[in-house]
């Protein structure tokens, strides 16, 4: 242990700004692709979904297919789709891809920790570059103190119990009723609405969050997203932790000043906390070699950037792909439908 010791500080000695950039430059590097890869991904699922509707609402305007992906942005839906989909054991006819899209975001959640947010949610990415932006202008992100910090992130939580319950509670039945009703059918398309013809109450409320993004690290994703208190709780579950080993670490505290979640990693040997979010900046902004890694747990594995990437990729398209081959991704509404609630999808109200 001594001659580890006397290694790591004769090596911060001759190299003050020793850091393993090489490694470090390639995980930011491969999750950065992955997360753009994502946001691009959402972006054009959006400009389809667009042209989708602009058919139905302006006469003439060339058809397009409705892309099934952009039910990845209907949790509650997705929700409702799974437990119907497991009381019945028949796929939903609206919207089955919702439950499909949330299955591979839990489950990537229960083997690789909350990397669905860190390396995929299009919203964690935007979220991210947000408070980066705002360390880049001011120098620095503002922490909350740590009464405030607790009761704030337990909001997320009560959402996520208010419409877990509200799921729970309704039977099969009701919920098919639901989502075959005018607002659920359309429910994509009030979604699109929200954006599209925006009140100006809620662009204030956009505009706040924006603005707390920017000075605190991931406020929405910390504090208010039911479904990332959702896969923060699969996070517990898994395999997989970031562990520091003390006879290697240096104590620069450069780990705990890189996690986005504010997470004393410094100090602790194991993170087993549900806002790990499996980014594994600490791990890359680590200065002594072999101080910190993730591991599975029991095994001593080293798990690699590489590795979660690619365990990402093989439950995202493993499980969409089986979906599209067995004819449980898209939705089974015909045209007609949509051509008569389309247009007027800003008149259906929540049943």
């Amino acid at each position: 242990m001594n001659a580890v010791i006397r290694e790591t500080v004769e090596t911060r000695k001759k190299y003050p700004d020793y850091v393993r950039r090489t490694a470090r430059d390639h995980s930011e590097f491969l999750r950065r692709t992955i997360q753009f890869a994502f946001l691009a991904l959402n972006l054009w699922l959006g400009y389809e979904f667009v042209l989708f509707v602009r058919h139905f609402e302006s006469p003439g305007a060339p058809a397009f297919p409705r892309p099934a992906g952009i039910e990845g942005w209907l949790p509650i839906a997705g929700l409702m789709n799974t437990k119907y989909w497991i009381v019945t054991g028949m796929a939903p006819v609206a919207h089955p891809a919702a439950a499909v899209l949330i299955a591979a975001f839990f489950a990537i959640s229960l083997l690789l920790r909350k990397a669905f947010c860190s390396w995929l949610c299009p919203v964690g990415t935007i979220s991210e570059y947000l408070w980066r932006l705002g360390q880049e202008t001011f120098k620095r992100n503002f922490v909350l103190p740590r009464w405030l910090d607790i009761s704030l992130r337990s909001l997320k939580y009560v959402l996520l119990g208010l419409f877990a319950y509200v799921v729970v509670s309704m039977p099969a039945r009701a919920l098919a009723e639901f989502l075959e009703s005018p607002y659920g059918i359309v429910a994509d398309v009030k979604m699109l609405n929200f954006f599209r013809y925006m009140t100006a109450t809620t662009a204030i409320v956009l505009g706040v969050l924006v603005v707390a993004s920017v000075f605190v690290k991931n406020f929405w994703c910390r504090y208010l997203c039911p479904c990332g208190a959702l896969m923060g709780l699969g996070a517990l579950l898994s395999p997989l932790r970031i562990r520091r080993e003390p006879a290697r670490c240096i104590d620069c505290a450069k780990c705990a000043k890189a996690c986005p979640s504010q997470l004393p990693v410094d100090v602790l040997v194991q993170i087993r906390s549900a806002e790990c979010l499996g980014c594994m900046e600490c791990v890359a902004a680590c200065p002594a070699e072999g101080a910190l890694n993730m591991k599975v747990v029991g095994a001593g594995t080293h798990v690699r950037p590489w590795m979660i990437a690619a365990g990402c990729a093989v439950v995202f398209f493993g499980l969409v792909g089986a979906a599209k081959l067995t004819g449980h991704w898209d939705t089974v509404v015909a045209c007609e439908v949509y051509r008569e609630l389309v247009p007027r999808a800003r008149e259906f109200v929540h049943p």
